[in-house]
């Protein structure tokens, strides 16, 4: 709750959500949605007013100050604006929450040395914040955040404040953290592309409450929520904002239907064998391929014309029957 004039206002509400140990999930919501305010309560720098937040099956709202310190230490987090020590060098911010949890310098110099390796900035120890570009600071403060080797990962739109080459960096040097060290990664954004880049799994939320929630392939093919097909939107190059296609069939009289493929069959000539049997041919309007986390998906906007309204049945029946998400846009 927020304190306001007239009384207290709920930042988040009804808020249900499980996270598995090892997979990367987004949330992903406008400013103001409550997002941050999500992210901020798991390891309680905001505590929630009812509720609880359960880590391994610990209720951290149950602990003691002393308890929640320790836990905390398990909790790494990534800020948008770095957040760095100005006054003190990369590998001195790196070791700057090893010193806090008393860990000897043997130790300290060892974990800093493995993770400029694993960062990529094993020539930049010695250097101070102001010397180092966007990216670079950002790869220290993840340094930092798994200097104690933590369990979990929070970023704080971690990515907002960089150019989108940089961006496709860090998103990468998370990708290859999370496989190497089986860290379960919590992300929160207002972009689309970060969430189809690396998450699992994703949450859209909208004035403090969960919208629509699923595997990311699942919600970026076939959005629900009002929200979501706009956030879709910012990425899709088959679907205007609303999430319907632009395209105008050129045969007044065909039909035109939205085909979505997901994994191997993405490859294999479906559509062709489907209706070389029938008296129905077909034109693609519009298609693409493309993977997610290296999985292929993609879209075919298709007019089929030619047949009766029974084989056109029959062609989206069997599209479906192969797996296939068919969608009647023009009938």
């Amino acid at each position: 709750m927020y304190e306001d004039v007239p009384g207290r206002l709920p930042a988040i509400q009804q808020i249900h959500l499980h996270i598995e140990r090892g997979e990367i999930f987004g949330i992903i919501g406008h400013s103001g949605a409550g997002k941050s305010t999500l992210l901020r309560c798991v390891n309680l720098l905001e505590r929630p007013t009812s509720g609880s937040i359960r880590i391994d099956g610990e209720d951290m709202t149950a602990l003691n100050a002393r308890q929640l310190q320790v836990k905390r230490r398990k909790i790494g987090m990534i800020f948008q604006h770095f957040n760095l020590l100005a006054s003190a060098t990369v590998a001195e911010n790196i070791a700057f929450p090893l010193k806090l949890a008393g860990t000897g310098q043997a130790e300290i110099h060892a974990r800093i040395k493995e993770l400029l390796e694993l960062v990529g900035l094993q020539e930049h120890a010695h250097k101070y914040p102001n010397q180092l570009s966007g990216g670079q600071k950002q790869r220290v403060g993840i340094a930092r955040a798994l200097a104690n080797h933590p369990d979990i990962l929070l970023c704080d739109e971690a990515t907002s404040a960089l150019d989108p080459q940089t961006t496709n960096a860090i998103l990468a040097l998370l990708l290859d953290i999370n496989r190497k060290l089986g860290i379960t990664i919590l992300l929160i954004t207002h972009e689309m592309q970060v969430i189809r880049a690396i998450c699992d799994r994703v949450a859209v939320m909208e004035k403090g409450t969960i919208v629509e929630t699923g595997k990311v392939l699942d919600v970026f093919l076939q959005p629900q929520h009002r929200v979501t097909k706009d956030f879709v939107g910012q990425v899709s190059d088959l679907t205007d904002r609303a999430g319907h296609t632009n395209l105008q069939p050129s045969d007044p009289s065909g039909t035109v239907i939205r085909i979505t493929y997901i994994g191997a069959k993405t490859y294999e000539p479906i559509l062709f064998e489907t209706v070389k049997s029938t008296g129905v041919s077909f034109a693609i309007l519009q298609g693409t391929i493309s993977s997610m986390k290296g999985v292929p998906y993609g879209q075919l906007v298709v007019q089929l014309s030619g047949g009766t309204p029974g084989e056109i049945a029959e062609v989206t029946g069997k599209l479906k029957q192969e797996g296939m998400d068919v969608e009647v846009l023009v009938p």
